[in-house]
């Protein structure tokens, strides 16, 4: 077995190491494998690739590299430019090639094959692509339901090319089952009750749910598991096409005909076991894990929703005695009726006896005060009137929310979630509020198997009950 560094020059991965310019040489790297984009290969012009790093040195203000004393009193971007180059056409580093065009004699740049690799790997890194899982699915499908795309060589263009997507999808689901925590985790990450609502709806929104949607849904893998088992079996029953199949993986992978043999096997059978047990035991453990971190959501808006109660009860406390000034001297008889519903401020919903908090030092007042009033006029009273109204209106209050369940399930004693109105955020809004305030509000919510979706968006489904 060949060692990585028999394959690759000792010093590769140097330019990367800590204290040695790697921010630096790892842009230049991306700037570099920027200029072959829309060529035909990885072959440029060497002034070309000299500009390019200029104008990025020149961009970031780099007038020098920290750590090379050669580097320290140059300050033109072009020298610079070209040390970079001799840096990376060394043979220690072996990122570049340096050749001559023998027609017009122009030096030319030329990309090592492990630099593309390596040059790709790090723009994977700073931005992941993200992959549509079901297109494997339906590429093994694709593949053996036109046998005249394989019929000629049934182990590259076929058993190889099967196996190849099945491990692509085994791999991408088993990092989503790892690091689907992260991606749900930011939708908890907030600090108020409106600004997860709207992160959920994001999330709902999201391209991990459509994608999750479709494998599931549309491109299930149940609606295509039975025609590609029976088509892998044909593969072992049928002896033209298996032994057609050890020939070509004997040339392909220079294999002796049994160990070609028990290659092919191997392919078939891990292939059917993944589609028919390991897919399924993958999308059991991403499913528990999406509803435990749901529930964390769902846990963290109550949190939200109850917080701060010590605060809730100093302010009931202040709200008690300005209540009891207020009935002393006849505010009603001062306040036009229409207006009474602002002023009605002792609905002790959160009060918590526990939380009230008493000065520790009675404070003494030392001098008087006095204080000029200003009169109010009927415009400000309409202004802080018309504030107040809006100010107060909550459209998901937990009465408003008691009131909408009331109005859907009438007579009935339940109403599952496939009734509720769902067509758009506000239908999402008003359940999310409904089932938050459940069970303040005399009901019951019981989750059940599978999931609802509805433009484009994915839920669990659920009953609630009255109590």
């Amino acid at each position: 077995m060949k060692n990585l560094f028999d394959i690759i020059p000792s010093g590769f991965f140097n330019c990367l190491s800590s204290g040695s310019n790697n921010r630096v040489y790892a842009d230049c790297l991306l700037v570099i494998y920027e200029q072959y984009e829309r060529e035909i290969t990885y072959r440029i012009s060497r002034n070309r690739i000299r500009d390019a790093l200029s104008y990025y040195l020149l961009e970031n203000h780099i007038h020098f590299l920290e750590q090379d004393d050669e580097q320290k009193e140059e300050k033109d971007y072009n020298d610079i430019a070209n040390s970079i180059i001799r840096k990376f056409c060394s043979k220690e580093i072996g990122w570049l090639e340096e050749d001559n065009d023998d027609a017009t004699y122009e030096k030319h740049i030329i990309m090592t094959e492990p630099a593309i690799i390596l040059t790709e790997f790090l723009q994977r890194l700073i931005k992941p692509e993200r992959e549509e899982f079901s297109s494997y699915i339906f590429s093994i499908y694709n593949i053996l339901k036109n046998t005249e795309q394989w019929s000629q060589d049934p182990y590259v263009d076929g058993l190889k090319n099967i196996y190849r997507n099945a491990r692509l999808l085994s791999k991408s689901l088993k990092r989503l089952a790892t690091f689907i925590k992260k991606i749900i985790e930011r939708m908890v990450k907030e600090e108020s009750l409106e600004s997860l609502t709207e992160n959920l709806l994001e999330y709902c929104d999201g391209s991990f749910i459509r994608e999750y949607a479709r494998l599931t849904k549309q491109q299930n893998i149940h609606i295509y598991r039975s025609f590609i088992k029976a088509k892998l079996d044909e593969f072992s029953g049928d002896s033209e096409i298996n032994e057609l199949l050890v020939i070509g993986c004997a040339l392909e992978e220079e294999l002796e005909e049994n160990e070609a043999k028990e290659h092919v096997t191997d392919m078939i059978q891990m292939t059917k076991r993944f589609l028919s047990e390991d897919y399924d035991r993958i999308m059991r453990d991403i499913k528990n894990k999406i509803n435990i971190y749901l529930q964390i959501a769902i846990g963290r808006a109550r949190f939200l929703r109850n917080r701060e109660a010590d605060m809730r009860g100093n302010v009931e406390q202040a709200i008690r005695y300005i209540v009891e000034e207020m009935d002393t001297i006849g505010w009603k008889d001062m306040v036009p009726e229409e207006m009474q519903e602002l002023f009605t401020l002792d609905k002790y919903e959160f009060i918590d006896t526990g939380s009230v908090r008493y000065p520790r030092k009675p404070q003494t007042i030392k001098q008087d005060n006095v204080i000029e009033l200003e009169e109010i006029t009927e415009q400000d009273i309409e202004k802080a009137r018309i504030a107040h109204e809006k100010e107060a209106y909550n459209p998901y209050a937990k009465e408003k929310m008691k009131a909408y369940l009331e109005n859907l399930m009438g007579e009935k004693a339940a109403i599952s979630s496939e009734e509720l109105p769902l067509q758009n955020k506000r239908d999402l809004l008003c359940t999310l509020s409904a089932v938050a305030y459940s069970s303040d509000n005399g009901f019951s919510v019981k989750v059940s198997e599978g999931y609802l979706e509805t433009n484009q968006m994915l839920l669990r489904q659920f009953d609630i009950t009255k109590e």
